[in-house]
């Protein structure tokens, strides 16, 4: 019986079966190396086709960068986007449902976040011009959740705001680091990794908040 790797290989494979197989396997690469080391030949070995069929397929490797960014970034920004809508009761989001619909929407191709964060996309591209305003409409949805998650404290109003943006950039921060670790943990499905952060929020919570002072700030146990 011949291997999946070899059945890859083999001639009658339908354009789009292949097509699918090169994605993966590109998004794979380009997120784990990054656009500058990526290689088009370890793609193409990953599939068992070739670069001449690549380039077939996909164009340069800008062009095949790009087809691997828009499928994700899409899925990432609707996620965001849907997790962390305002349905006009002022209710802010829910850190636990925005991150359970990123990892949702990056299943199957986890690396892809990576892909749209990497610093090494050229940045007179198409790739690195659609990843910029991916991020940037990323990055102001979540500043609208972080805004209605500190608006009920009591910090002064400019100090929200400064707390509201601090919150933005530790976001992606977690987010990035969480992912990191999922693609390290591959037999973990987005609910458990759900479930996991809504623990280890719990646990934060429950370590900081009694050493809080009367500013707000926290001292660890």
């Amino acid at each position: 019986m011949a291997s999946p790797s070899s059945r890859t290989g083999t001639k009658g494979v339908p354009r789009a079966v292949r097509e699918r197989q090169i994605l993966d396997a590109a998004t794979e690469e380009f997120g784990r190396r990054g656009y500058a080391a990526a290689s088009l030949a370890a793609v193409a070995g990953r599939v068992g086709v070739t670069t001449t069929l690549l380039h077939q397929y996909f164009g340069a490797k800008q062009d095949l960068c790009l087809a691997c960014l828009v499928p994700v970034g899409d899925r990432v920004l609707e996620a965001v986007r849907t997790a962390t809508a305002d349905h006009g009761d002022g209710a802010p989001p829910d850190p636990v449902r925005v991150l359970h619909g990123l990892f949702t929407a990056l299943e199957g191709c986890r690396e892809g976040w990576f892909v749209l964060y990497d610093p090494a996309l050229p940045a007179d591209g198409e790739a690195a011009r659609r990843a910029r305003r991916y991020r940037a409409e990323i990055d102001r949805l979540a500043a609208a959740g972080a805004a209605r998650l500190v608006g009920a404290s009591a910090a002064p109003q400019a100090e929200a705001a400064l707390d509201a943006d601090a919150l933005t950039y530790a976001w992606r921060g977690v987010v990035t680091a969480l992912v990191r670790w999922w693609i390290k943990h591959p037999g973990q499905s987005p609910e458990q990794m759900a479930r996991r952060c809504a623990r280890l929020f719990a646990a934060a919570g429950a370590v900081f908040a009694p050493g809080a002072d009367q500013e707000g700030s926290a001292t660890p146990r």
